[in-house]
C-alpha cells in the first residue's frame, strides 16, 4: 500500500520506538530493583550493628525470639549452625491483614552475647511486590509510549511539512506542466542541496524536451510542405499513364493501387500538417460558431458516403450549439468525428446525432467492445482493421479541443454504441 512521504518514515519510527522503549524499560526495571535491594540490604546491615550493640548494653534483647514490631529475633544456636557472615535472602511471609504472602528481605548473621553464648540474629523488612511494580511500570510505559508517539507525530508532521515544502512546490509544477505549452518552472528557493539539485535537473529535462518537441514539430511541418508537390506531381503522372487504353488490365490494377496509396499519403500529409498548425496555435478563436449549422453542412458533404454505406442516420435537434471557436477548426472537428463514426460502423449501420444548446453527441454502432479512452486519441492508433485510416482523425479532434479550450470532449460506450460527446466549458 502506497503512503505519503510525510508518513513513510513515521511508520518505521513506531516499531523502532517500541523496541527501544522495551529495552529501556527492562534495563530501567533491573536498575531500580538492584538499587532498591542495595538500599534495603544496607539498611539491614546498619540495623544489625545497632541491635548487636544494644544486646551488649541490654542482654535481655537476646531473649527476643519472635518477630515483633521491630521485625527481628535472636536465637541461640550450636557451634555447627553458627556463622558470623551476612546471609541475605528474599522470603515470602504470610500477612494476616492482606491474607496473602508478601516478599520480605531477611538478613541472618551470628554474634557472641555478653554471656559468651552464640546467637543468630534474623532481621527482616518488607519489600515492594515485583508483580505490582511490573504492572505499574507497564501501565506507565504504555501511557508514556502513547504520549511520545503523539508528540512525535505532531512534531514530525510540522517539521516534515516545512522541510518538504520545496519538494511539493516542484511536484505541483511538474503536474501542471504540459509539453509544447512553454510552461516555465518557477524557481523554488531551498537551502536543501537535494531539492536544489532536483529543481535544476527538472528544469534541464523540461528544456531538453521542449527543444526536441519544437524540432520535431518543425521537421513534420517542413516535411509535409516538401512532400505536397512531389505527391501531386506523381499522382498527375499516374493519371496520365492510366489514360492509356492499351494498357493490360494487370498493369492497370497495379498503377491504380499505387495511386490509392499515394492518395492515402496525401491525406496523411495533410493531417500531419494540420496537427502541426494546431499545436503551433495558428488557429485562434475568432467568433461564435453555430456547430449545428456546421454539422448539417458536413452531413451534406458526406451524404454520398453515407448513402454508399447505407447508414441509418437519426439526427435530433433540440437547439443550436453555439460556442466561440475558430470556424475552420469547428468544421475539421465535426468532419473527423463524423468520418470516424462512418468508417468504423458495422452491419447495424446506425449513426445517431443529438444536438442541444449545451452538448452535441455523435454515436455509432461498431465494435461490441468499448474502446480504450487512453489510446483512441493517440496518434497513429487505429481502431479495428480499417485499411484506409491513418490513425490521426481523433488525434486532430483532441488537439483542437485542447487548443481551443472552449469545449470538452468525452467518450462512452452505451447500448452497444460508441458515443463522443462535446460539451461547453
Amino acid at each position: 500500500m502506497k503512503v505519503s512521504l510525510k508518513n513513510y518514515s513515521f511508520r518505521y519510527l513506531v516499531p523502532l520506538l517500541f523496541v527501544v522503549m522495551g529495552i529501556w524499560a527492562f534495563l530501567f526495571y533491573k536498575t531500580i530493583v538492584d538499587e532498591v535491594y542495595d538500599n534495603i540490604d544496607d539498611g539491614l546491615k546498619n540495623q544489625k550493628i545497632e541491635i548487636i550493640r544494644e544486646a551488649y548494653v541490654d542482654p535481655n534483647i537476646t531473649k527476643v525470639n519472635e518477630f515483633g514490631v521491630n521485625q527481628f529475633r535472636i536465637l541461640k544456636v550450636s557451634d555447627d549452625d553458627y556463622d558470623e557472615s551476612n546471609h541475605l535472602t528474599t522470603e515470602m511471609v504470610f500477612m494476616p491483614y492482606d491474607g496473602e504472602n508478601e516478599p520480605y528481605r531477611v538478613l541472618r548473621t551470628g554474634f557472641h552475647g555478653v554471656d559468651k553464648e552464640k546467637y543468630i540474629l534474623e532481621i527482616r523488612t518488607s519489600m515492594m511486590e515485583e508483580d505490582d511494580m511490573i504492572f505499574n511500570l507497564s501501565i506507565s510505559l504504555i501511557v508514556l509510549y502513547v504520549l511520545i508517539l503523539l508528540s512525535a507525530l505532531v512534531i514530525h508532521q510540522v517539521v516534515i511539512r516545512k522541510a518538504l515544502k520545496p519538494f511539493y512546490a516542484i511536484l505541483d509544477q511538474i503536474k501542471q506542466y504540459r509539453l509544447g505549452k512553454n510552461t516555465q518552472i518557477q524557481s523554488v528557493k531551498s537551502n536543501v542541496i537535494e531539492f536544489a539539485s532536483l529543481e535544476e535537473e527538472v528544469i534541464e529535462m523540461i528544456d531538453r524536451n521542449e527543444e526536441m518537441y519544437q524540432q520535431q514539430k518543425l521537421f513534420i511541418e517542413n516535411a509535409s510542405h516538401e512532400l505536397q508537390t512531389p505527391l501531386a506531381v506523381t499522382i498527375n503522372e499516374l493519371d496520365l499513364v492510366l489514360e492509356n487504353t492499351d494498357m493490360p488490365e494487370k498493369e492497370y490494377l497495379k498503377i491504380t493501387a499505387a495511386k490509392d496509396a499515394l492518395w492515402r499519403m496525401v491525406h496523411l500529409n495533410k493531417s500531419l500538417l494540420m496537427l502541426s498548425r494546431i499545436d503551433n496555435h495558428q488557429y485562434k478563436m475568432t467568433d461564435k460558431v453555430n456547430f449545428t449549422e456546421v454539422l448539417q453542412n458536413e452531413l451534406e458533404t458526406l451524404s454520398s458516403i453515407i448513402e454508399e454505406k447505407q447508414l441509418y442516420v437519426q439526427c435530433e435537434k433540440k437547439g443550436d450549439f453555439i460556442v466561440k471557436f475558430h470556424p475552420e477548426m469547428a468544421r475539421v472537428l465535426l468532419s473527423n468525428l463524423l468520418r470516424n463514426a462512418i468508417k468504423h460502423n458495422n452491419e447495424e449501420k446506425k449513426l445517431l446525432i443529438l444536438i442541444d444548446t449545451i452538448e452535441l453527441k455523435i454515436a455509432n454502432s461498431g465494435s461490441h467492445i468499448p474502446l480504450n479512452p487512453k489510446l483512441i486519441y493517440e496518434r497513429f492508433y487505429k481502431q479495428g482493421t480499417a485499411k484506409n485510416s491513418n490513425g490521426l482523425g481523433l488525434s486532430i479532434v483532441k488537439s483542437i479541443v485542447e487548443k481551443q479550450n472552449a469545449i470538452a470532449l468525452s467518450y462512452s460506450f452505451l447500448n452497444n454504441l460508441h458515443e463522443f460527446k462535446i460539451t461547453k466549458k
